[in-house]
């Protein structure tokens, strides 16, 4: 607790405190946003587990062989960019199942939520990657570069401009708010 006796809410970033506007303890802080952290990697692992699945069948089609060597190349790319991105994240279950019961919660909440925005840049990449190579495939044209370029930008604008566009809004229209950043 602060001196005003409201509890404050330090970044993940290890900086200054920041008011959250909360009654919560320290452990009760990370149990909430390990809660809410949860429930995202769900949304994202099982999209990231069906486009794996899909991209490891590819290569058994009979079609497979017959792309060029530069398809080939942007396949595996592909598939390991996907690899990357279902390790990174799932590793924020395993992360807290090793640290159960350490009274690490509040860093093992801090470290699961870069290692699940890591996992989206990765994610982002991943579905990038995918979308080049079946464009290629598709059309055969430079048509796919740029469809791919506007469907990438569209993405990163989504995933990650909207969000921060939000944080500098709310920050610059209530200093001292907490954005409880980091969940």
């Amino acid at each position: 607790m602060d001196n005003t006796g409201s509890t404050t809410d330090e970044g993940d970033d290890g900086g200054e405190d920041v008011r959250s506007g909360r009654d919560e303890t320290t452990e009760e802080r990370a149990d909430r946003r390990w809660t809410e952290l949860l429930q995202e990697l769900r949304v994202a692992q099982t999209g990231v587990q069906i486009l794996f699945g899909f991209l490891l069948a590819v290569v058994f089609q009979p079609r497979f062989t017959t792309l060029s060597e530069t398809d080939r190349g942007i396949y595996v790319v592909t598939v390991l960019l996907g690899s990357a991105t279902a390790a990174a994240l799932i590793g924020p279950v395993s992360y807290h199942r090793l640290l159960t019961g350490r009274h690490l919660k509040p860093e093992t909440v801090v470290w699961a939520s870069r290692l699940t925005l890591f996992g989206l840049v990765l994610l982002f990449c991943t579905m990038c990657s995918a979308l080049l190579l079946i464009m290629r495939v598709a059309l055969h044209n430079t048509l796919a570069l740029w469809l791919v370029g506007g469907m990438a930008l569209w993405s990163f604008v989504c995933w990650f401009v909207f969000p921060a566009w939000a944080l500098v809004r709310s920050s610059s229209s209530s200093p001292g708010a907490d954005s409880d950043r980091g969940k």
